[in-house]
């Protein structure tokens, strides 16, 4: 539970953090099937090729397109075409005048085309900065999106412009994501779009692996919920829940692997998303740290996802479009004292996503989450300066929910994100650590 934040939206709370300039983490609006996906309309500009896909998608939602409003709920601004470094104060010319009146847990997202595929790598590279300082400027909520869309994948980014225009994206801020061709099919229903789709989502049983399972069962999917037997009871009840299965065993066991690959080939026929979520921590520094927290760490963080993904993919047990989906951390980017082991293992885990998106193009995407502080029982008990510097080092202020890493997870395994594809994506509340 975050005190401090329920301190700070107190009377009294109010007045101390105004007087001292602390930190005021402001409640994030978080998807509702109730609730429309902003809370205002979105204010699109921009001279590129996307304008005319990006208006279309907006009203696809069901939000209003407009010129003028006294307050935005996202402003999205095509930079594609920017072809000059003199062409980067349309930034300026666009958002300028308009930056202050963006409702609260507002959505700015700039789009562009992949620098080493444009006229002016220069100019579309600064785009990075440009929009990584906007989330750090954003109050109450606002986040702040790069999206660069490939020439021909025009037609591939409705699934995105959906997560970064709602509250699914509450607590990713500051990010780039890369949107490649792809041959995109939209699902018959957008509520339920991971319907008649098998997930498979280790480390199951609780935490941010029970909200996934949750997620992707919320979204249609039959979800496979593996852990090792000693957490049988919550795993089962997770399963029960989502309505879906459990598979019980220990991952790192040398058969794991093929008794993988028999449960979801001779039960389900094969699967279309595999989750990779389950980890550990055996945290000491390097000169204390003996082999076997090393090792354990590795084993389960790492080494057990490769020799799963060769596997299903050997077995021919990942159907067609499928998703392989990682969860590395902020630590694996940026490092952390004390966590030698799991950093490498998280950093490892990019390294998947680098090496086997390309190797498998064409028959899956491969992508990760990093989330950073997120409010979890591990969380709960790290000390107190800890947990509190954690909490507010970012540019929201507080810790993220696993709702956040899960609703990331499920962008990524949605089937209109064929074109998302070797993306890692912070979910950390735009992090001061880290890129």
């Amino acid at each position: 539970m975050d005190r401090y934040q329920s301190f700070a939206k107190s009377g009294l709370g109010r007045f101390v953090v105004g007087k001292l300039g602390l930190p005021d983490p402001y409640p994030l609006r978080r998807h509702s099937p109730a609730q429309p996906p902003l809370d205002g309309p979105v204010l699109v500009g921009g001279s590129g090729r996307l304008v005319d896909p990006v208006g279309a998608v907006v009203k696809s939602i069901g939000l209003d397109v407009v010129s003028e409003a006294d307050r935005y709920g996202g402003l999205v601004f095509d930079a594609s075409g920017i072809d000059s470094v003199e062409r980067l104060r349309e930034l300026y010319e666009f958002f300028q005048p308009v930056i202050r009146s963006l409702a609260p847990c507002g959505r700015v997202v700039v789009l562009g085309t992949p620098p080493e595929q444009a006229e002016s790598q220069v100019a579309q590279r600064a785009l990075e900065g440009f929009t990584r300082s906007v989330g750090k400027e954003l109050k109450r909520g606002g986040t702040a999106q790069l999206v660069y869309v490939a020439p021909g994948a025009e037609g591939a980014i409705e699934s995105t412009l959906r997560f970064l225009l709602s509250g699914r994206s509450a607590y990713v801020s500051g990010q780039v994501v890369r949107i490649g061709p792809a041959d995109v099919e939209a699902p018959e229903d957008w509520d339920r779009p991971l319907a008649g789709k098998v997930a498979l989502v280790t480390g199951a049983s609780r935490g941010i692996g029970a909200a996934i399972a949750d997620v992707l069962g919320r979204d249609g999917a039959h979800v496979v919920c593996l852990d090792v037997p000693a957490q049988g009871e919550e795993l089962s009840a997770v399963a029960n829940r989502v309505g879906g299965s459990t598979l019980q065993l220990d991952i790192t066991a040398p058969d794991a692997p093929m008794k993988i690959v028999e449960h979801l080939t001779q039960r389900h026929h094969g699967v279309d998303i595999v989750v990779h979520n389950a980890g550990i921590t055996r945290d000491r520094t390097l000169g204390r740290m003996d082999a076997d927290r090393w090792d354990a760490v590795i084993a389960v963080n790492l080494a057990s996802q490769e020799r799963v993904d060769d596997a299903l993919f050997a077995a021919d047990a990942v159907r067609p479009d499928g998703r392989i989906i990682g969860v590395s951390s902020i630590a694996g980017i940026a490092g952390n004292v004390g966590q030698t082991n799991y950093a490498t293992s998280k950093a490892g885990v990019i390294g998947v996503v680098d090496s086997l998106s390309r190797r498998v193009a064409g028959r899956a995407t491969v992508n990760a989450v990093a989330p950073g502080f997120i409010e979890t029982k591990m969380t709960a008990a790290v000390p107190l300066l800890i947990r509190e510097a954690g909490r507010r080092m970012n540019s929201m202020a507080q810790g993220g929910l696993p709702v956040d890493v899960a609703e990331t997870i499920a962008w990524f395994a949605h089937p209109a994100s064929a074109g998302v594809n070797g993306n890692v994506v912070r979910v950390c509340g735009q992090s001061l650590l880290g890129a």
